[in-house]
């Protein structure tokens, strides 16, 4: 079998090694840490179970053809949401599709093995990038070990391992780099486009931010490189043309995630602040950890170079001063609060502040290339980058985030650098010098990476892989589905907030960054629970909104035992099922109610269209019979301790508490196990509980964990007989047949239908139904029945599709034309000197 002829150029052999080098230093870190996929550790922390798995396994879902809905319509989360905004956020990166090659229920091994990929990507990118930008002929080796370090800075192993769709912006940026050198010398302007746009449809945000670093690379190029003044212009038109060429071919899913964000529930707004500066010079070094502060380490060897460039002689003076005057300018630009919001698109991100890091890193890799790259650095130029080194690790000596590793892997990896460059200054033991230096590189890297691995499970949320109770779980929901004639919720008991993409069914439970701000909005209204501040929604274990949203199973877990909280419950996977009205109802004329009330339970009603509930007066007292003292004039105070909250319930009830702002327990009649309870607003909210049934005088015992509320209309008596009454009355109206699609809804009516068709879906912004706009029934659709009318057809289109599809093919048209226009115009050229020549003879 013959090479690839990309591996036979030494740049493509330097820019392989470096992928290989990345990747093994970083299965070397997660080995030593001893998690997953080597040691019994998860890595599922944050975001990374709560969204990513989950949504790959949607993506997995999608491409096998078994997923509830399409890529503009996802019947399995929120009760129906808008697909296209969560795939531009998060699936859009062409490695991605790699979930498809694994089975289902490894799809936490598939995205650690996209995770390793991109890693490795992104070093090959960079390498390749130096290797552009100055060849250094007989110095690739030192490329490789630059481009591994670009692709193991810190950001990457600390942050983006758990937001993998970040490191789509590590590789853009040597990509767009590239793209500027091709529009600084008029060359591949085609290619230059599509690069643009692969990087903007893999992650628009980091793509953002890898934008704007590579127009500062390529500011600095003009600057440096000889030519005149009109030749800079044009360059610099060129790369605008790629920009805005490349920008308009990824609209289709750019506008949609844009408007997205837009009709989103408002997440957490945060006031910028910078990092101590003691605490930015600790993340320059390896083992160090920081959730505020930019993780900037990138390997004693690559900051030597870079810090080396100013007293390197051999490198022309305009280099040595302007390359290391724009790495401080950028690393200030961190650290004050309008080039913050620049970097963040005007926007202060609900998180980690420094998100922008990696394009620190890349130009300080840059930096330390330009200082190998004329020329191996003296003698005089290695001692005093490293003293610059041994001033840093000076100046981060106060921090907090320095760790017991951190100063002996730092001195480690200072002193193998120096010995590997003046070995290889010498002329002498390179291969020695080779070692030294990659060995630095990959211990400082791997120690960082498992002592971040760590941290992180110390210090964030953490989720269990795929097991055996998510297998149980999807188990039942698929006895149990019926979809579309009624839904299956897999339940409240969630192992993640994304349940229903990695179990199955058709389920309340939906968390992303596009969260529609109605749906949070009428969860809320109907008693619904919530995380991370109304953008993780739970699902409503409730029989009137099961009704509502034509819930016909539901399925119940034992506590996930990997959540430290819960406490050992030995109950099996049980399912629960619930006569129930069809997707699409009908509502008599005019019946749309007013707004919300303040209590869920009357909300609930409304949206039913029945009085089912009881709402007894309440009385709350301490352990030792004293009243509980009142908040405001709607709920008691409750500070930490045992209390007794009193009521009476007509014979028969269901009992059902609502006490969003309590963090603790609550149990009927004091035999049983206790119900946990899960408030703290603002960022968390408890959902109403089903406590059991009740008759008379009921005492239910709540034990508060923090200080909280709990609302004087806290209690519900459900009555099993009126609730079935009003769904067998919805029955005898609503739909005779459902059809649903990755799109829409299709409904057929009773003859003589008059009224409300009410869709039993949020109301979220691109619903249409028969030909107009849809209407809102308390959230809900809804769209206008008349008289003769049998049919209601509703579909859905995200916001933005049609405009980013127009924009993509307007860009389409304007790539053509600078593919084929410059052939077009020298082919008229040469008609022309022929005829002309023809005209002499």
């Amino acid at each position: 079998m013959r090479t690839p002829s990309l591996l036979r150029s030494p740049r493509g052999r330097s820019a392989a090694l470096a992928a290989l080098l990345a990747v093994v230093t970083v299965c070397a870190g997660d080995a030593a840490a001893r998690g997953f996929p080597f040691g019994p550790r998860t890595r599922a922390v944050n975001d990374l179970g709560n969204q990513f798995v989950p949504f790959h396994t949607r993506l997995w879902d999608l491409l096998h053809g078994r997923a509830d809905g399409g890529l503009l319509l996802n019947w399995r989360s929120g009760y129906g949401s808008s697909f296209l905004p969560d795939l531009g956020t998060y699936l859009t990166s062409p490695f991605a599709l790699l979930v498809g090659v694994f089975p289902r229920d490894r799809a936490d091994l598939a995205v650690y093995v996209i995770t390793l990929v991109k890693t490795g990507v992104a070093a090959a990118a960079m390498t390749w990038l130096l290797t552009a930008l100055r060849r250094g002929r007989g110095r690739e080796w030192v490329a490789v070990v630059l481009g591994a370090s670009y692709a193991l800075c810190g950001w990457s192993v600390i942050e983006a391992v758990y937001n993998p769709m970040w490191l789509d912006g590590l590789i853009a940026l040597p990509l767009l780099c590239l793209a500027g050198e091709w529009a600084r010398t008029g060359r591949r302007p085609v290619l230059g486009t599509l690069l643009v746009t692969l990087a903007w449809v893999s992650n628009f945000y980091t793509a953002y931010m890898a934008t704007l670093g590579a127009a500062l690379v390529l500011a600095v190029r003009l600057l440096l490189e000889d030519g005149t003044a009109r030749e800079r212009l044009r360059g610099l038109g060129r790369a605008v043309r790629m920009v805005l060429l490349g920008i308009g071919l990824a609209a289709p899913v750019l506008l949609p995630v844009f408007l997205g964000t837009r009709h989103a529930y408002p997440g957490l707004d945060r006031e910028f602040a910078p990092a101590g500066w003691s605490d930015v010079a600790a993340r320059l070094l390896p083992a160090t950890y920081g959730f505020f502060s930019p993780a900037l380490f990138l390997g004693t060897g690559s900051l030597l170079l870079a810090c080396a460039l100013a007293f390197h002689r051999g490198v022309p003076r305009a280099e040595r001063w302007v390359w290391p005057g724009l790495v401080a300018l950028v690393v200030l630009s961190l650290q004050w609060g309008p080039t913050h919001l620049l970097w963040h698109a005007f926007a202060t991100p609900n998180g980690s502040p420094f998100r922008q890091t990696f394009v620190l890193s890349g130009l300080v890799v840059i930096a330390a290339w330009t200082a190998v790259a004329h020329g191996r650095p003296d003698r005089r130029a290695l001692l005093c980058g490293a003293g610059v080194l041994v001033l840093v690790a000076a100046g981060a000596a106060p921090s907090d985030l320095v760790s017991r590793w951190t100063y002996p892997l730092f001195a480690a990896g200072l002193v193998a650098a120096v010995c590997a460059f003046a070995l290889v200054r010498g002329g002498r033991f390179a291969v020695l010098a080779v070692v030294l230096l990659v060995g630095a590189q990959a211990g400082q890297a791997a120690a960082t990476t498992a002592y971040a691995d760590r941290q992180r499970l110390g210090q964030l949320d953490d989720y269990a892989p795929w097991g055996e109770r998510q297998r149980l779980q999807a188990e039942a929901v698929a006895r149990a589905d019926g979809w579309p004639r009624y839904r299956t919720d897999p339940g409240l008991e969630q192992t993640t907030a994304n349940d229903p993409l990695t179990v199955g069914g058709q389920g309340g439970a939906y968390y992303s960054s596009h969260t529609p701000g109605v749906t949070t909005r009428t969860f809320l209204a109907l008693g619904g629970g919530w995380t991370s501040r109304g953008r993780a929604l739970q699902s409503l274990d409730n029989p009137v909104t099961d009704a509502v949203f034509s819930v016909g199973a539901r399925v119940h877990m034992p506590r996930d035992p990997h959540q430290s909280w819960n406490r050992p419950d030995a109950r099996p996977v049980t399912v629960t099922r619930q006569d129930v009205p069809p997707l699409v109802t009908v509502r008599p004329p005019g019946s749309a109610a007013s707004g919300w009330g303040r209590s869920p339970f009357r909300n609930q009603e409304k949206l039913l269209g029945a009085r089912v509930y009881t709402l007894p007066r309440t009385t709350l007292r301490s352990a030792g019979g004293v009243p509980a003292t009142d908040r405001d004039a709607h709920a008691y105070e409750a500070e930490p301790g045992t209390y007794t909250l009193s009521a009476s319930c007509p014979a028969g009830s269901r009992v059902f508490l609502w006490a969003p702002d309590l963090f603790g327990t609550a149990l009927l009649g004091g035999a049983g196990d206790p119900l946990d309870i899960r408030g703290d607003l603002p960022a968390r909210r408890a959902g109403v509980l089903p406590l059991g049934t009740g008759s008379g005088r009921i005492a239910v015992t709540l034990r508060a964990e923090r200080t909280g509320t709990v609302p004087h209309d806290s209690v519900g008596c459900l009555d099993p007989d009126r609730l079935a009454s009003a769904v067998a009355g919805l029955k005898r109206t609503g739909a005779t047949r459902v059809t649903v699609s990755g799109s829409g809804v299709h409904a057929s009516l009773p003859a003589g239908t008059r009224g409300i068709a009410v869709l039993a879906a949020p109301r979220i912004a691109g619903w249409s139904c028969d030909g107009r706009p849809a209407d809102s029934y308390l959230g809900l659709v809804a769209a206008p029945v008349k008289e003769g009318r049998t049919t209601v057809d509703c579909a859905f289109r995200p916001p933005g599709l049609r405009a980013g599809t127009a924009a993509g093919a307007a860009a389409l048209a304007g790539l053509l034309a600078v593919a084929f226009a410059p052939r077009a115009v020298g082919r008229m050229r040469v008609r022309v000197r022929i005829r002309a020549r023809r005209g002499q003879a």
